[in-house]
């Protein structure tokens, strides 16, 4: 933990030596779980071997409220924490993914994971943490892509160790009692800031508060650094836990009926980079490439990174002509871009003839990354796609990001 010298002058007010404080984090542990996955990390580290501890979520993970955001956030804190605690000769060994996206729920995430996380195969996270708390509360399939998220990463041949973080907003909320039950389901670790840090906010600092809403939230949705901070603290609590706990011998189990669904599981991302390997693709008038696109730092870089930079647009010079797409699967989610700029519009979505969908570019007044469910089925069979601008809208822009598919 660290001793307040790199927070601003209202966060320095709070004692992160004190006991007080101390028994804050203790309440973060929402569960143990099983700790086997997490002890092998653990010692892998200590041994020296290479460990990868990776983070997919929304804002909160991305870092929003944090400053400077790239090591700020509390990912980047506590990657830093488990490399002192368990990394040997300076932790080099330890490696960081960070993969949070504003503004965007496990629905989106379980299509990011194998790109953004597995980064295409070439990466093997020993510990992930899911941060899916405060995005999911529209989530289409009440909790199926969660948990398909969570199977998707607890399948992996590598074993990894699953860790299900539960952020908070400023009104106390989140989806904890929604989405805990995967959790006790597969018997994960589970940490919860919610429990950590609600209760004493309705303190005096005669009763014993330790933090301010004011000094834990920069906004009503994200962490200050001291936020941040307090998040990282919450998770290194349960490694230390982890750390001194004897580790469990049996492996958890996977082979059971899931809680709410596994539908999604094996869902994958397609689009216009391997788009035509997977089906048959004719663009129409969503020839174009849109280049602005929504941002987020990943890892610990400085910089921002394009998020679905192989799309399909439509611009009001290129046309009315449909794009279409022939494919065999079971599920088709779309991904298409929300934008707060009146140029973009809406587009018709025809699955077999029939019209299921009308995705709407101005869902949200702001650039970001929206899924979408076109279809959900047991049997995977051929399916044809039909996308084409809304009457009135013909010349409107409308971007196609991808496409997320299980067959």
């Amino acid at each position: 933990m660290t001793d307040g010298l790199s927070l601003n002058a209202t966060e320095k007010l709070v004692d992160v030596n004190s006991e007080a404080y101390h028994e804050m984090i203790a309440q973060s542990l929402l569960d143990k779980g099983n700790n086997k996955r997490l002890k092998a990390a653990i010692e892998k580290a200590k041994r020296g071997d290479n460990v990868t501890i990776a983070f997919i979520g929304g804002s909160i993970t991305h870092g929003a409220g944090a400053d400077p955001i790239h090591t700020s956030c509390y990912a980047h804190q506590t990657y830093t924490a488990f490399k002192e605690m368990f990394g040997k000769d300076g932790g080099n060994q330890i490696r960081f993914i960070k993969a949070g996206l504003g503004g965007t729920p496990s629905e989106l995430g379980m299509i990011r994971y194998e790109r953004d996380v597995l980064r295409n195969g070439t990466v093997q996270p020993d510990i992930v943490v899911v941060e899916f708390a405060v995005n999911d509360a529209d989530d289409e399939t009440k909790g199926i892509c969660y948990e398909s998220l969570v199977l998707k990463i607890l399948t992996a041949a590598n074993s990894p160790a699953v860790i299900l973080l539960f952020s908070v907003f400023e009104n106390d909320w989140n989806l904890q009692e929604q989405l805990s039950p995967v959790g006790y389901h597969y018997d994960l670790p589970m940490v919860s800031v919610k429990d950590a840090v609600t209760k004493q906010f309705q303190k005096s600092k005669d009763e014993g508060n330790i933090i301010s809403k004011s000094q834990f939230f920069s906004d009503i949705y994200h962490p200050t650094n001291m936020g941040h901070l307090i998040m990282a603290d919450c998770l290194r609590s349960l490694f230390m836990e982890t750390d001194r706990c004897a580790p469990n011998q049996e492996e958890i189990v996977l082979d059971k009926p899931p809680m709410f669904g596994n539908d999604f599981a094996e869902v994958r991302l397609l689009d216009r980079d391997n788009g035509s390997s997977v089906a048959k693709i004719t663009e129409g008038s969503f020839y174009a490439s849109d280049t602005e696109l929504q941002f987020a730092e990943m890892d610990d870089h400085p910089y921002g990174t394009a998020q679905f930079p192989d799309n399909w647009m439509h611009t009001s010079e290129s046309g009315s002509d449909s794009f279409t797409m022939t494919i065999h699967c079971k599920s088709l989610l779309l991904i298409y871009k929300n934008s707060g700029s009146n140029d973009f519009g809406n587009a018709d979505i025809w699955v077999d003839g029939k019209l299921v969908k009308v995705a709407e570019s101005q869902t949200v007044k702001w650039t970001r990354c929206h899924a979408l469910i076109l279809f959900r089925e047991q049997q995977s069979k051929e399916h044809t796609v039909e996308i084409r601008m809304a009457s009135e809208h013909e010349s409107k822009r409308f971007t196609i990001l991808g496409f997320g598919f299980t067959q």
